[in-house]
């Protein structure tokens, strides 16, 4: 064999063995690399998340959209929240909510969307009431207090209203009821925040003395309430900044015009303090806030149940969805529990009694008064969620189980009749001749409806017979009010006494009518139909001229016009009232 024979046999041998090694290494190779590739692309994708949940001021540093996590459309609902929450507690120059990491298109994509938009929707309302408050006008509420490295606390104290004073320019005007509960989340950080790890904290006593119905204070903080002391403490940690205690008084009751009622609310002293150790350890801890009012005053009249109590209450309380809890002062049992379907309501807790409880009440805020805004009335634009007469009327609805929301016309050819509930007093400004009276309204087609003092005891009960009605009528006076359980679009009919009393009358029940939804008629005596002509000559002045007894006080007014005066009416006279409210509820 020649040589290059052997060499050309065994060459392809050597190089088909190459080539198969060759074949072999090269996929090994290949898996290799995509799993070392793999791996770093995870080990990316891992510090891509992680910069998602990077710190405010971290993510501030960086102009990448990406690493502030605008893209991310993954998160869970309950991330989103604990997100949320982490944001709104970073330090920084500025306390800011951040934006939640996705975009607002991206939810249609997101399978938590509903729950996400809610999220976001809350968040936008939050930051336009942020953007609505100035720096200047809120910061203006905070005490000249510098922020130490080792103050752990400060107060920010207020008496409003404030004025222009010694070149410095204060707040004015401010609207308790419609300040946030966290106004530190809602202003920059200044000297009168600290910070105690990653959450800011203020202690926050603010009073408004400008209301023209009732004094209110807030306090946001570690208050602690002594309620057989009557006395509220705001405390903070001392620290070398600290402003100095201070101590407010407030009467919690919505008629601070009237001297003499006042005198017998019971006064609250609140303090700010920062010397914890003269502050009386907790007996039971809350979580809720707490509202502080008296059930005092002229609580047992209808009337004033309603106008100084329940609805300012209600202005007050509604915003917390029943997790709040009452203290009261000048304790009324009687009253607690005849309005009980309202106040369970409002609050899911048992009411607490300030003048018996001993023990010392811990809560993280408390509101010491009622917000008043008018008789028998609420002005949205001071509530904290623009509350109306027209759902306070909704929120009795749900407490009495009330059925009718609205009176219908009935067809004329129907049978069926409108109900007429005429209120009978007994004594003053009651009727002399109430049966000539409801037989007139049963004549004009009216189905009439009795009710006295027996039948109004049980409010439940009464309130569902009001409900019922389409007519209501009566004589001047508290039974009036129960006008806030008749349906929308019910008719008002208010007997109006002798002696020039048409402006106070219109006052207290006409005017608040149309904010309830409801229609409203008046009938002023004459002085033939007042039984004031049997006790003074026509030449009197109670006849001639009652403005003079108008201008002896209210007392002579009461004496004369309202606590001695009965009625008799002129049912030929009346009869036209009733038949013009008649053809209208008629098609």
């Amino acid at each position: 064999m020649k040589p290059y024979e052997s060499f050309g046999r065994i060459k392809p041998r050597k190089l088909g063995c190459t080539v198969l090694l060759a074949c072999l290494l090269v996929p090994l190779i290949l898996i290799a690399v995509l799993k070392s590739n793999s791996k770093s692309f995870a080990i990316l994708s891992f510090q891509l998340s992680i910069h998602t949940y990077l710190p405010l001021s971290t993510v501030e540093e960086s102009n990448s959209s990406e690493q502030q996590g605008l893209e991310t459309t993954s998160l869970p609902f309950a991330s989103v929240m604990d997100l949320q929450r982490e944001n709104e507690s970073i330090k920084g120059k500025e306390t800011v909510s951040l934006p939640l990491p996705f975009k607002e298109e991206q939810l249609k994509n997101n399978a938590n969307a509903g729950e996400i938009a809610t999220v976001l929707n809350a968040f936008k309302e939050e930051q336009g009431r942020n953007e609505s408050i100035p720096d200047e006008e809120t910061t203006a509420l905070s005490l000249p207090a510098k922020r130490g490295d080792n103050t752990e606390a400060a107060f920010e104290i207020a008496k409003l209203p404030l004025k222009e004073k010694q070149g410095e320019r204060e707040l004015a005007g401010v609207d308790i009821a419609k300040l946030p509960q966290h106004i530190q989340l809602k202003e920059k950080l200044g000297e009168n925040s600290f910070m105690t790890g990653n959450l800011i904290q203020q202690s926050k006593l603010i009073c408004d003395y400008s209301g023209q119905r009732s004094d209110t204070c807030i306090m946001d903080g570690d208050v602690k309430v002594l309620g057989k002391s009557s006395t509220i403490i705001l405390v903070s940690s001392s620290g070398p900044n600290t402003p100095p205690e201070s101590t407010w008084k407030i009467r919690p009751y919505a008629r601070k015009w009237e001297a003499p009622v006042m005198a017998g609310i019971t006064e609250i002293t609140l303090k700010s303090s920062a010397d914890t150790k003269k502050t009386p350890h907790c007996a039971v801890n809350h979580s809720i806030p707490a509202v502080v009012f008296s059930t005092g005053g002229f609580l047992g009249n209808l009337f004033h149940d309603f106008n100084d109590v329940l609805i300012p209450l209600f202005v007050t309380s509604r915003q917390y969805n029943g997790e709040v809890q009452f203290l009261v002062t000048n304790f009324n049992s009687q009253w607690i529990n005849k309005y009980q379907p309202i106040l369970r309501h409002l609050s899911n807790y048992q009411v607490i009694n300030m003048d018996t409880d001993e023990r010392v009440h811990c809560f993280p805020y408390a509101h010491v008064g009622l917000k008043s805004h008018k008789v028998l009335g609420i002005d949205p634009s001071k509530t904290p969620n623009g509350y109306s007469m027209a759902d306070f009327r909704e929120f009795l609805r749900a407490c009495f189980s009330l059925k009718r929301q609205v009176t219908k016309r009935i067809n004329k050819q129907s049978r069926k009749k409108p109900r007429l509930l005429i209120l009978l007093r007994k004594g003053s400004r009651s009727f002399t001749n109430e049966r000539e009276v409801i037989a007139m309204a049963r004549r004009v087609g009216y189905k009439a409806i009795t009710a006295g003092p027996k039948e109004t005891k049980d409010l439940h009960r009464f309130a569902q017979i009001v409900n019922s009605c389409d007519v209501m009528m009566g004589v001047h006076g508290a039974g009036l009010t129960n006008m806030v359980f008749l349906p929308r679009n019910a008719t008002l009919i208010q007997i109006i006494p002798w002696g020039q009393l048409t402006w106070a009358c219109r006052h207290d029940y006409g005017e608040p009518v149309p904010d309830m939804g409801i229609r409203y008629l008046e009938y002023e005596i004459g002085e033939g139909e007042s039984s004031l002509i049997a006790q003074y000559p026509k030449d009197h002045a109670v006849f001639k001229d009652p403005l003079s007894i108008h201008k002896q006080g209210f007392n002579a007014i009461w004496s004369v016009f309202l606590n001695k005066q009965k009625v008799k009416l002129d049912v030929n006279r009346f009869r036209g009232v009733l038949l013009e409210v008649f053809q209208s509820l008629k098609l």
